[in-house]
């Protein structure tokens, strides 16, 4: 990292931005957990939308291994390549060009933000159990604009701060149901898990809940720039954190479903708290809604965290104005949190379901184009710096991508048709965005940025960085252009990922 210095201090003196220190290991593990999961609160629907126990089980035993350890290991490889802020805006970027990066990068923040409207209101719905006083909305809306400020402060303050914070909540969330697993062994009656009604399975419900408890893995490549030694750290980190996730998931199911004689139709959202209180006491059953409520927090910074670095790293690369990617004294993108706060405000009004079925569609596309670049920069660039590599050729990273990418089509197909119309509206927006972006940049209406972000892998040459910088600038033009200006923009593209 000592080549680094001189350019980090030279930031600092020019801009006056405190230069934090990076992620490392501990707190991104923490991150891509919040990410991902937060701990098992949620995954009470999947044992009522399946009917008993044993699909529930079965699901968060499989569906790993066919979604979240791919998509883990695509993560893992494509951020080591570009560990640059704006993650898979990046990726598909160079694989498609600027017009679907632009996509790519407006269905993700747009579900994204839709993920997050979820956690102030669940974190007020935990609360009003405790205290009534919630139920009204003279009391939840001030409390719900005031948590929503609050929260975003703490991001602002430094996404170190916010990386050992979700450290913190994550050992907070997940204690009690380590007490109530250990309580649970004299009580366990294994026969129970086999308990499955095939008459009462829901398989939208299930599936939904299914793919909204083990997606987002990819979430965390948009702070790539943030992060120590990426080439190391992120695949560290996705491994301890696949392995954390299927762990809270699964023995906390075991435990729950295995003491207890609980109908299916019983397993609702919040359970694990009347869970507890039968194994344990009431005293349990406290420690996990509070557990409930701090892990609404920690997921809300996550997700806060990566759609702010998102916007921040496609400003970088010239596909938005300048000021998304200006930083605050901590570092941290001012405007780019803002405007993520605020969509969050304006879509909490939303109900928990839809939110789930419009995010999970928006994120399908989303990740069928990730898996596309990743199989079409196999093929088109076999030399591509690979500081992790998946350790499959080309046939094998197809079969890598075909089960999870049947399973985004298979969720997609389940989605109801007001689904489809709203989500097919977001994407026509998208493709509007982009032509009155490129013609504010040809008119000079905003300034785009044209300087470099940090990169901070010692395995990445300044010179791909540069390039990629200038390819970004200079083919932000309109897709419906001339076949030879889409030749151009290709070439910049191709030079932008040679590795020397």
């Amino acid at each position: 990292m000592g080549g680094e210095g001189g350019t980090a201090s030279d930031v600092e003196e020019d801009t006056g931005v405190k230069r934090n220190p990076k992620l490392t290991v501990l707190p991104l593990i923490a991150l891509i957990f919040y990410e991902v999961s937060g701990g098992p609160f949620g995954v009470e629907d999947s044992v009522s939308a399946g009917g008993g126990p044993l699909l529930s089980l079965l699901g968060f035993l499989i569906f790993p291994l066919v979604w979240s350890i791919p998509e883990a290991l695509v993560t893992a490889e494509l951020a080591t390549s570009f560990p640059e802020n704006g993650g898979y805006v990046v990726w598909i970027s160079a694989a498609f060009g600027p017009f679907w990066g632009f996509q790519e990068g407006f269905w993700k923040w747009f579900s994204g933000v839709m993920d997050n409207a979820l956690y102030p209101v669940l974190f007020l719905d935990y609360l009003k159990h405790s205290f009534p006083i919630f139920n009204g909305l003279a009391a939840r809306i001030p409390a719900l604009l005031g948590l929503t400020f609050s929260l975003t402060y703490l991001n602002y303050r430094g996404l170190h701060i916010v990386g050992f914070a979700a450290v913190s909540l994550a050992v907070f969330s997940l204690c009690p149901f380590i007490v109530m697993s250990i309580l649970s062994i004299p009580k366990v009656r294994p026969v129970q898990w086999l308990v499955v009604d095939f008459k009462k399975v829901n398989w939208r419900g299930y599936f939904n809940s299914m793919f909204w408890n083990l997606n987002y893995w990819d979430k965390a490549s948009t702070l790539a720039g943030e992060v120590e030694d990426p080439s190391r750290t992120f695949p560290k980190a996705l491994l301890g954190a696949v392995v954390l996730v299927v762990s809270s998931y699964i023995i906390p199911l075991l435990a729950g479903t295995g003491a207890l004689r609980s109908a299916s139709s019983e397993w609702s959202d919040g359970y694990f708290a009347e869970v507890g209180m039968l194994i344990g006491g009431v005293w349990l059953k406290w420690w996990i809604q509070a557990a409930s409520a701090m892990s609404n927090l920690g997921l809300f910074e996550a997700e806060m965290s990566s759609d702010a670095f998102q916007l921040l790293g496609m400003s970088e690369i010239g596909m938005l104005p300048a000021i998304f990617a200006s930083r605050s004294k901590y570092g941290t993108p001012t405007i780019s949190i803002l405007c993520s706060a605020t969509g969050v405000i304006f879509l909490s009004w939303m109900s928990f379901q839809e939110i789930v079925e419009f995010l999970n569609f928006l994120y399908s596309i989303g990740m069928l184009l990730e898996f596309a670049a990743f199989i079409k920069l196999r093929i088109k660039k076999p030399d591509l710096h690979r500081p992790y590599k998946v350790p499959l050729q080309t046939f094998g990273v197809i079969m890598l991508c075909l089960p999870p990418s049947l399973l985004l089509v298979l969720v997609m197909c389940l989605a109801s048709i007001k689904t489809i119309l709203v989500s097919g509206a977001v994407m026509l927006l998208g493709f509007l965005l982009y032509p009155t972006v490129v013609h504010a940049k040809d008119k000079k209406w905003a300034r785009f940025g044209t300087e470099r972000p940090a990169v901070s892998s010692d395995n990445i040459l300044a010179g791909h960085s540069i390039m990629l910088h200038q390819e970004a600038e200079e083919s932000l033009i309109p897709y419906s252009s001339s076949s030879k200006a889409e030749q151009e923009s290709e070439l910049l593209l191709e030079e932008a990922l040679k590795m020397k």
